[in-house]
């Protein structure tokens, strides 16, 4: 079900993480753990590591993770004491030591040690103190493991249909689509946003930092690619650390935007580089598509929209990225600029790259000029206005060409010495690997399960199903899109564009182009040429 661990970022191989120190080589002040008679672990009413419990501290229930079980009275040793990691901090609690000993590693005043037998396994999902007694009605006691370390995202080898069904996913709860629906998109089947997991903190980290990584990382994307579900518990810890790192408001109750989430985690809390850099000087996470409607576009594709967009803006990629957020032209939950868009399997990003090789649009060499005014005069697409300098002359002898202003390209001079070695001009292209949707205020999200054209979609949506009421919770659910592919072909969008009741539609078919509100895209595996 896991991948190969080639594609972890090697540094995040090599460095020791807080929540992975089991031992204290790190530490000259206190003793190495005991050894574990594993034979002693056999009876231990199904509680392991991992095991959420519930405990008494002072009289007080507690909630917490099992983090080793062992032997610690020495004139008893059939007594098995159990290091939980508490959810919230305690004043007689530990960083994970116990009388000189390190057991586990974990933040100060949150690990407690108890008599195993003292520990209870609990009905309810949630367990921590970002829930009141009413909020923990609301989830079904169903495993959620806690794992550390690095796992790779999921790999579907044959049926994918054995994969899917119900509690599969991300489980929402307390409008938390809008982040379900992201998160999923982002690491189930991918590791284009994996830094994001591994980067060790600075200086200049917020104080939640390293607790907002390690939730992300263990309690979130590791259970994900693993066990394929998280329990909502678990994100609801996330929220309620980002309203305090963040500056947005509101992130554990109300409806809010993917981009609100991605500004709130990527950007003012992990404070990751910046996926995008632009020709104008600005930094950014994801682009916008800001474009004046095109009437003559009927069903237009993202490809149509982005090239759109960057012509009408007057600016370019600096560098070509590795992934690329798109946000549709549409704004609030009810504005569309069009009513149905085609997500781009492929996305060719040759001609919004600042100072790369792009080919002459007449005779297919290598280009020196680009003009804006020739867009959608003499070709499709930016492809279209880029010119060798004799057909460049060519073109603009007619006498409908002889007032534009055509630029000179700059070309990178690395870049130029590599296109001697192809015959034409590589392109540079992104795969689409999910389209987050929205319909009445609910986010869902299509989404690559591996990469490659041959690779199968699935359609998650964290809230698919309720069972209960009020005290009820929410069932998450993946299911097969085998169709996905035909609705982004060139066939499936001549059929499309005879379609004038949307209503019609198979309903994957329509809330994938009519409810299109992100596009995620990442670099394929090997450079595609045409």
């Amino acid at each position: 079900m896991a991948a190969s661990l080639d594609e972890i970022p090697i540094f995040a191989l090599e460095h020791k993480w807080n929540s992975d120190i089991e031992t204290s080589s790190q530490n000259d002040e206190v003793d190495e753990i005991p050894k574990i008679n594993h034979q002693q672990l056999q009876n231990t009413r199904d509680l392991s590591i991992g095991s959420c419990v519930k405990v008494l501290v002072d009289n007080d229930s507690h909630y917490g993770v099992i983090r080793w079980i062992g032997t610690i009275d020495r004139l008893n040793p059939n007594k098995l004491t159990a290091a939980i990691e508490l959810d919230n901090i305690h004043p007689l609690a530990t960083d994970g030591t116990y009388q000189n000993v390190r057991y586990f590693q974990c933040s100060p005043r949150k690990a407690w040690f108890t008599d195993l037998k003292d520990c209870h396994e609990y009905d309810m999902a949630a367990s921590n103190c970002y829930y009141n007694q009413q909020d923990l009605n609301d989830f079904e006691s169903i495993p959620s493991s806690i794992i550390t370390g690095t796992v790779p995202p999921i790999c579907v080898n044959g049926n994918l249909e054995k994969m899917c069904g119900k509690y599969r996913g991300i489980q929402g709860h307390h409008n938390s689509c809008y982040l379900d629906s992201t998160l999923f998109s982002m690491f189930a089947f991918t590791c284009a946003f994996d830094e994001l997991l591994f980067r060790p903190p600075n200086d200049k980290d917020c104080p939640e930092y390293e607790e907002v990584q390690r939730i992300l990382r263990e309690e979130i994307v590791n259970p994900l690619r693993k066990d394929l579900f998280v329990r909502s518990d678990r994100v609801m810890k996330l929220r309620t650390l980002l309203e305090k790192s963040s500056s947005i408001s509101g992130l554990t109750t109300e409806e809010k935007d993917p981009e609100e989430f991605l500004t709130s985690l990527v950007a003012q809390t992990l404070k990751a580089e910046p996926f995008l850099k632009l020709s104008s000087g600005q930094d950014a996470y994801h682009y916008q598509l800001f474009v004046d409607k095109d009437e003559k576009l009927v069903f237009p594709s993202v490809q149509q929209l982005l090239e759109q967009s960057f012509l009408q803006s007057n600016i370019k990629l600096k560098t070509a990225p590795s992934c690329l957020i798109i946000q549709m032209p549409r704004f609030g939950k009810t504005f569309k600029m069009y009513p149905k868009i085609q997500p781009t399997l492929l996305l060719d990003i040759t001609d919004i790259v600042e100072d790369a090789p792009r080919w002459c649009t007449v005779c297919g060499k290598l280009a020196h000029f680009e003009c804006k005014d020739c867009y959608g005069q003499c070709g499709e697409g930016l492809e279209s206005i880029a010119f060798c300098k004799p057909c460049l002359k060519k073109a603009h002898s007619h006498e409908l060409r002889t007032n534009h202003e055509p630029k000179t390209l700059t070309i990178a001079p690395a870049a130029y010495d590599a296109t001697n070695n192809y015959s034409s001009v590589p392109r540079r292209y992104l795969e689409l690997l999910a389209v987050v949707c929205i319909e009445t205020s609910h986010y869902v999200s299509f989404v690559k399960c591996g990469s490659g054209f041959e690779a199968p979609w699935c359609f998650f949506d964290s809230m698919a199903d309720r069972k209960g009421e009020q005290n009820g919770y929410n069932i998450p659910e993946m299911v097969p899109c085998p169709d996905f592919p035909y609705w982004l072909s060139e066939e499936g969008a001549k059929y499309l564009r005879t379609v004038s009741d949307d209503r019609v539609l198979p309903e994957h078919a329509k809330r994938l182009l009519c409810d299109a509100y992100m596009c995620m895209y990442q670099t394929p595996d090997l450079m595609v040429h045409k």
